[in-house]
């Protein structure tokens, strides 16, 4: 596959990503967090299995190919569950505004995390990067208080374990099947989920009433983003591959003003064009 229709393939992940939070907001006044986390995680685990049994069939016999695929499903299986659950916290504590902007880090941690591990980073890359960070501060940032609180600090923990997952696919997926992968860490992060779960003790009647977006949320942000996610991240770059996931942010203003009829202030837009920008000026040869 060329690199650039892998970048589309990412592009259309961060659409999915982005329209997800549309469900997420729809599905939080039924059910808790931990909930809908663990339900998503093993229905796009499920909708997956069918795909991936064939590839991790082709490898029955091979002892090494298992225990690559077990040590990168249990390691980006983690991530997306710790992700999931410290993000959960932040927002809880800080709010959404707060949390979508220091979230958005990963952006920045990402490049930075390659150079410590041996990769080059480009200083386009790098000014694209900030770029991004400063359009999503416009984007999600609205007249809190200053400082760093303890909601901040359970974010930026957030923001380096999607930094993290996005570093671990790179390291592990290019020597394993995209789609058994995905299965592999949505069912560990299924499992790790359903232990929060059980603290939130969710009624059967309040699941059914968010089944739409849970659905969503699921098949399309689980089974199908995070695969191509996982897919894309072979051909591309994991800094230009994250500043093109980042658009989940813009995609996210555009699916809550057409379905939650959520208006766009000025520097919100600003904050919308600045960040298709940047992303554009990365991918220039």
């Amino acid at each position: 596959m060329r690199e650039q229709k892998a970048m589309l393939l990412l592009l259309l992940t961060s659409l999915i990503w982005g329209f997800s939070f549309v469900a997420q907001s729809i599905s939080s006044e039924s059910i808790g967090p931990f909930t809908f986390n663990a339900i998503r995680f093993l229905l796009g685990a499920l909708v997956l299995i069918p795909f991936a049994l064939p590839q991790v069939r082709r490898h029955k016999g091979d002892r090494g190919y298992r225990r690559k695929y077990i040590r990168g499903a249990l390691s980006c299986g983690l991530c997306l569950a710790l992700a999931s659950w410290t993000q959960q916290i932040g927002v809880s504590l800080s709010g959404a505004a707060k949390g979508g902007f220091i979230t958005s880090l990963y952006i920045i941690l990402v490049p930075f995390l390659s150079m410590l591990l041996g990769s080059k980073v480009g200083v386009r890359t790098w000014i694209s990067g900030i770029g991004a960070v400063a359009g999503m501060y416009l984007l999600t940032m609205s007249g809190g208080k200053g400082g760093i609180s303890r909601g901040d600090l359970w974010l930026l923990l957030c923001a380096l374990f999607f930094a993290f997952h996005i570093m671990t696919i790179d390291r592990t997926g290019k020597d394993l099947d995209g789609i058994s992968l995905s299965m592999g860490q949505f069912l560990t992060a299924g499992i790790l989920c359903l232990l929060g779960m059980l603290t939130e003790r969710p009624d059967i009647s309040d699941i059914i009433s968010a089944a739409v977006p849970v659905a969503y949320a699921g098949i399309f942000s689980c089974g199908i983003a995070y695969t191509l996610q996982v897919v894309g991240q072979k051909y591309v770059n994991p800094s230009r591959a994250t500043l093109i996931m980042s658009l989940e942010s813009v995609w996210a203003a555009v699916g809550g003003a057409l379905l939650l009829s959520e208006r766009l202030t000025g520097l919100e837009a600003a904050g919308c064009v600045i960040v298709f920008l940047c992303v554009v000026i990365a991918q220039v040869n």
